[in-house]
């Protein structure tokens, strides 16, 4: 066998020690869906092993349209963080979309007329909030805040207190199956099925440029405020969407039925693995943190464990997997500069 000199042999465990970091920080954009996954397995395996109909297909069904509405909006979010801007007018399109399917759903409009007028209002919003940010050039934070209160005033004044009527046409065909499978599961794997073909588009593609480095993003060719104008939009129709299956699972309008959506929003889209610094991440990340915040509830539930704990768990999953994710870059920035 060849001998190894120890300067040798130290030289080697050097060199490894160092790139080390370097090779990690290539898995980051991995590394927090995955680690997303593996908690979300963990926390219903479980809840199913302290839940007995917790595999059954009503159980599965239940939980999928507990998870939804959350998916769906963070999904919306996810679109504007990547692009490193902040979107806190979801919970506003929420709240109109509610009281507009509320009130309008059961009369001659319909399902159809309600679904096509909610994403209109998403839509229109997100113009609003793209043009003021991605055009005028305002902060994100400040115009959001604005549309966000003023969308939640407008909910006020189509329904000053809980109450109208969902069509049973959208609760029974939102909250069901299709030959076996869940409605939810559906839209799921829809939204999903959405942003894969994105990502691969030159839009997708800019999301990420734009979030990473819109100075490089425009000397690139890429469209930046183009990019974050049309992120806004889709984010709002998301909304709205989100609004409609709300509606459905409620069979009512509230317009205070979105308040506590916000930092589920934010907390689903940072334990998927996305960053709130823009330009990593994705959807499918943030539709899994929103699965995690859900079956925690009720995972907490079957153990029996009191409510106030899931505010708790919600809080330490999210610091721990905004940690796991960025691991390899904080060990790429430990990694020493090459020498000439």
């Amino acid at each position: 066998m060849a001998q190894v000199a120890p300067a040798d042999f130290l030289r080697t465990l050097k060199g490894a020690a160092v790139s080390l970091p370097g090779r990690l920080s290539r898995f980051a954009p991995a590394v927090g869906p995955t680690v997303a996954v593996v908690l979300y397995l963990v926390m219903y395996s479980v809840y199913a092993a302290n839940e007995s109909g917790a595999l059954s297909l009503f159980g599965i069904g239940n939980l999928l349209n507990d998870t939804v509405v959350l998916a769906v909006a963070a999904a919306g979010l996810t679109l504007t963080v990547l692009t490193a801007e902040f979107d806190l007018s979801g919970i506003g399109v929420i709240a109109i979309a509610n009281v507009v399917v509320a009130t309008t759903s059961g009369g001659t409009a319909g399902w159809l007329v309600s679904l096509i007028a909610v994403l209109a209002v998403g839509a229109a919003v997100g113009l609003l909030n793209g043009w003021l940010v991605g055009v005028v050039r305002l902060q994100s934070l400040a115009v959001t805040i604005g549309t966000m209160i003023a969308c939640e005033g407008v909910a006020l004044m189509i329904l000053a207190a809980p109450g109208g009527e969902v069509a049973g046409s959208i609760v029974n065909g939102l909250t069901g199956n299709v030959a076996g499978i869940p409605v939810a599961a559906l839209v799921i794997v829809g939204i999903l099925g959405l942003w894969f073909v994105l990502a691969s588009t030159r839009f997708g593609i800019a999301l990420y440029a734009v979030g990473t480095d819109e100075n490089a993003a425009q000397l690139s060719g890429l469209a930046v405020r183009r990019t974050r104008l049309l992120a806004f939009v889709l984010a709002g129709a998301a909304y709205g969407f989100a609004g409609y299956m709300l509606s459905a699972q409620t069979g009512s309008g509230d317009p205070r039925a979105s308040d506590s959506f916000l930092l589920f929003m934010y907390a689903s889209a940072a334990i998927g693995g996305t960053s709130l610094m823009g330009g990593r991440g994705g959807v499918f990340g943030s539709v899994i943190g929103a699965g995690i915040l859900t079956v925690m509830q009720k995972m907490l539930f079957a153990l029996g464990a009191a409510s106030f704990y899931t505010n708790v768990f919600s809080g330490i999953i999210m610091l721990v997997s905004i940690l796991i994710g960025t691991l390899p870059t904080l060990l790429a920035r430990l990694r020493p500069p090459r020498t000439a």
